[in-house]
């Protein structure tokens, strides 16, 4: 597959999920399918808007950002739900654990969409294949479509996967730019907002093209900086790396287990609970983050696979803590049925340093009574260094393993070994 993949370029893919929080209302609800459905921040009021539809709610012309009594004027029928963001930010973290299973470099740029640096990944196939595969699980495993752009810069594979939704996969490459960009509007560039675009169209740019060729100290004098790298991308050119550390707050430290056998005994289940949580949180105390949510993954002996997290008012880190939640959302949501495989992850982890425990009348004694040992290890620290005094976990990788506490398996590295398996199964 090596011959399919560029010998000095890259290949980039941007996963932009289709009407998201419609699309995951719609797997939740299968009912809501095949029906104008609109999420709206404040349905009950008249002034409530849009915060994105359904692609049967946009054949009647509404809109994001809409108002309300707008968007039921020109469809009666609409459906209207307001937001569960923890229902979003589960299957967030669900398609991002897809993402991660073919490519070590993944940015999230938001809930619904990142980037992936597909270029050491010809052994799952050729980009189109890996594209390819990625819909489909994300399909198959969320009930969620999303559309791919595959490209050589992040700029164009944003760019291609903005041209074909839903379910599109499309392929852009540099050479294609003047035949394919250039002569849309300038405005449906991404970067172009509608004042840039005013501001341009004073220039006379009026398409992408024109502005692939517009003079650099016009632009600067109007757009400083921002115009030239603008007139590069008009170009193609994008030197941007797939930065997984750029988005802090979609950082996530999980385990996952594809379990001997399907299960379907609490108690065996509880102890692979448990077994994760330890590993979570040695993991999360060798990187000094604490966890401010917590998230879990069930599959089922049928494939099915749900995730269901769980927003926390303290960070945790602790495996007594880890295990008390995870094993809440595990009984809240399992069905009963076999399981094939379970994971829980920390999400929205934070540093160590910078994580401030809300206190409450409930742990302010426990917190308090450790205040003294909190104050001589700080005084250490300062006299003799940040690392005198560490966490066990913080150990190197290579006494943790002469000491039998074993190795983590991220969620990515398991999605990714279990897809290997199947694939020699078939």
């Amino acid at each position: 597959m090596k011959q399919m993949y560029p010998k000095n370029g890259r290949v980039i893919l941007h996963v932009d999920m289709n009407s998201f929080y419609a699309s995951v209302e719609m797997a939740y609800d299968p009912s809501l399918k095949g029906k104008p459905l609109a999420i709206a921040g404040n349905p009950e009021e008249r002034r409530g808007i849009i915060v994105t539809c359904s692609y049967e709610a946009r054949s009647f012309g509404v809109k994001t950002t809409m108002p309300l009594w707008e968007a039921k004027k020109l469809c009666p029928q609409l459906i209207v739900k307001t937001p569960n963001f923890d229902r979003y930010r589960a299957a967030s973290i669900g398609m991002f654990e897809i993402l991660q299973g073919y490519a070590d470099l993944v940015e999230p740029v938001s809930i619904d969409e990142g980037y992936m640096d597909i270029t050491n990944s010809h052994d799952y196939g050729s980009p189109l294949e890996i594209a390819e595969i990625i819909q489909k699980r994300v399909k198959e495993q969320l009930d969620l479509p999303c559309s791919i752009g595959i490209a050589p810069n992040k700029f164009l594979a944003k760019m291609a996967s903005d041209m074909k939704k839903p379910m599109g996969i499309t392929v852009l490459r540099k050479r294609d730019v003047p035949k394919v960009l250039w002569p849309l509007n300038v405005e449906e560039m991404h970067g172009v907002g509608k004042k840039t675009g005013e501001k341009l169209r004073n220039m006379d740019v009026q398409t992408i093209g024109e502005l692939a060729k517009a003079n650099d100290i016009k632009l600067k004098a109007v757009l400083g900086i921002n115009g030239l790298r603008l007139k590069e991308k008009a170009n193609g050119v994008d030197n941007r790396q797939v930065d997984p550390e750029s988005a802090a707050e979609f950082k996530s430290v999980g385990n996952s287990t594809t379990l001997p056998r399907d299960v379907v005994n609490q108690q065996e289940l509880n102890k692979v609970l448990a077994s994760l949580s330890l590993k979570v949180s040695v993991r999360l105390k060798r990187k000094k983050v604490l966890a401010t949510g917590l998230g879990i993954t069930i599959r089922y002996k049928d494939r099915k696979t749900i995730t269901r997290s769980k927003k926390l008012n303290n960070p945790i880190q602790s495996e007594e803590e880890i295990l008390t939640i995870a094993k809440q959302l595990f009984h809240k949501h399992w069905n009963g049925n076999a399981v094939r495989l379970l994971g829980v992850t920390g999400i929205e982890v934070v540093e160590q340093d910078h994580a401030v425990k809300q206190l409450n009348l409930f742990n302010y004694e426990k917190e308090a009574k450790k205040e003294p040992l909190y104050k001589t290890v700080d005084q250490l620290r300062e006299k003799y260094g940040s690392r005198i005094i560490d966490h066990a976990a913080s150990l190197s990788d290579t006494k943790k393993k002469q000491e039998n506490i074993g190795t983590s398996t991220s969620f990515s590295k398991d999605f990714l070994q279990m897809y290997k398996r199947e694939n020699e199964k078939e």
